[in-house]
Order: structure tokens, then sequence, then C-alpha cells
């Protein structure tokens, strides 16, 4: 009955739960720099929903490494999105789950678009999301705050990338698509379709959808009203910082990459790694060499 009634005022009425109108997003705050001792952090607000967002910036030594069937691979970029059950005020057990692993991937490949290029930039980079409280959309906010921290950390991304999550209410021929849904919506509606994107186009899209298909009509609308969506939260998120910092963090490594002939690598290693433990000791260093290429990255915090 509850489900009903809701969806049938919405239609009917166009009103919405909280009183928005149709495309309107829920309030938005956003705080730069508030954990002192990360490389980049952002508290990113919108309604009920806050994620905060921390860059920490790392060597070629805190690459991931995963493991497939046939070959591993080394990633220098992962985005981890963690769903603590306080943020919906409930208590339980913290853990990686189905939701966790595919909001981060979501966010993780929403960011990957606008990273700069490892020669460019040669760090490590991690972003947390953490989701302190929840009321719908906490994928699509860990990106406005992931986008956020990076440009707090003083990461070269080339655009800034926000977050929407749309919805939908179909009753026959007549249909309601909303903007910034929260929870209710989202569970009484037919549809969630997140899309993240800078001002030049889209960077990541995910459906959920409860009905048996979309018209070309309703889904060009849908990504279209998106848009605006999208392009309203940007304006946010540039009044509070337009571009990336200069430099990054105090407390950040720094990075030094040259080039060596490949028949020196040995040298520079030494006979079960003596040399290489050596420089490192004495100038507290960090050192990684690439063994095909002859890459040599020396980091240090000085």
């Amino acid at each position: 009955l509850k489900k009903e009634k809701i969806r049938e005022i919405i239609i009917t009425q166009k009103i919405r739960p909280d009183g928005r109108s149709l495309d309107e997003v829920r309030p938005i705050s956003i705080e730069l720099g508030v954990l002192p001792s990360t490389h980049g952090a952002a508290l990113f607000t919108r309604g009920e929903t806050q994620s905060l967002g921390v860059v920490t910036l790392g060597t070629e030594n805190d690459q991931q490494t995963e493991e497939g069937l046939k070959a591993t691979v080394k990633k220098n970029y992962y985005f981890h999105y963690n769903f603590p059950p306080y943020s919906v005020g409930e208590t339980g057990r913290m853990g990686t789950g189905r939701r966790e692993l595919g909001h981060g991937m979501l966010a993780q490949r929403a960011l990957l678009a606008v990273l700069p290029e490892q020669e460019k930039f040669p760090y490590t980079i991690r972003i947390v999301s953490e989701i302190l409280e929840s009321n719908g959309s906490s994928s699509m906010a860990s990106v406005c705050s992931g986008s956020l921290a990076l440009m707090d950390g003083g990461v070269p991304i080339s655009n800034a990338v926000s977050g929407i999550a749309m919805g939908l209410l179909l009753k026959n021929d007549d249909y309601i698509i909303l903007s910034d849904i929260q929870g209710l919506e989202d569970h009484y509606g037919d549809m969630d379709f997140k899309v993240a994107g800078t001002k030049k186009g889209i960077t990541a899209l995910q459906m959920d959808i409860k009905v048996g298909g979309l018209s070309e009509k309703i889904l060009k609308e849908a990504i279209y009203q998106a848009k605006q969506g999208r392009e309203f939260i940007l304006e946010k998120m540039d009044s509070v910082i337009t571009g990336p910092k200069d430099e990054v963090a105090s407390n950040a490594p720094r990075i030094e990459v040259m080039k060596i002939d490949e028949d020196k690598i040995g040298v520079v290693i030494g006979p079960g790694g003596k040399m290489i433990r050596k420089i490192e000791s004495e100038t507290g260093a960090s050192v990684c060499i690439s063994d095909s290429e002859g890459l040599v990255s020396i980091s240090s915090i000085d």
C-alpha cells in the first residue's frame, strides 16, 4: 500500500517524498583538506549522503598485484569503497561484499579517464571513499569526493568528475524521471541509473532496472536530465576548487625517474641486492628498478 501511494503521488502530482521538484538535486556542501595528515582529502555531502574521499600517493612498491589465470598484473591506481553499517543507522560487521566491490569498481572506472599518464605522474594512486552517512547515491557521491580529493592532493587530473543517480517511475504510458534519487525512491522506483562524467562527456554508466526494458525516448531523456544534474554538481565543485593544486602534499613522497642501460641494472642491484640495499640505508630513499626497461625510480619524502 505504501509503495502504491508513493508511486501514485509522484506520477500524478509530481511531488517527491522530500518535496523536491523532479530534476532538483539535494543541497550540496563540500570541505577540502579535512584530514591534515593525508595526501589529499575531501568531504562531499549531498542531502543525507556523505562521502569522505581520501587520496594516498605511493611508489612503485605500492602497486596492487592482481593474479589472473594467465598473467599477473600490477595496477598503479585503485579505488576502495567502504560502506560501514553505521552509515545507515545499523550495527554489524565491516566487510567487503558485492556492494563494496561493485560501487568501488564503478567509481574507479569513472575517474580513470581523467588520471595522468604514468610517465608524467609516476605515483601509485589509492583512493578510499568512506561512506559516513547514506540515503541513496553513495557511489556517485564517492566519484565526487574522489575527484575533489585528487585535486586537493595535487594529482594533475584533466577534468573534474561528478556523478548523479537517476530514477524512473513507469505506469502504463506514464513515466516520471527523477534526478538524484534518495533511498526511498530507489527502493520503490523502477530504475537506478548512475551517470558519471566531466563537462566534456560521460566516463561511466551503470543501470539497475526492475521493468522489462526502456524505450529509446526514455533513455535519451534520462541521459539529458542527468547531464543537467552533473553540470549543476560540477558548478558546486568548481566553486570550492577549480583545478589540481600545483604540488603534491609536503608529506607525500617525491619521485625521480631515470633510465639506465639494461646491462648496468645488475651493477646497481649488486650481488644478492647488496648495492641497492646499501644505497637505501645510506640515503633513506627507496629505489625501484624495472628489469625489462632499465627504468630507475627513486622516491623519498625529502
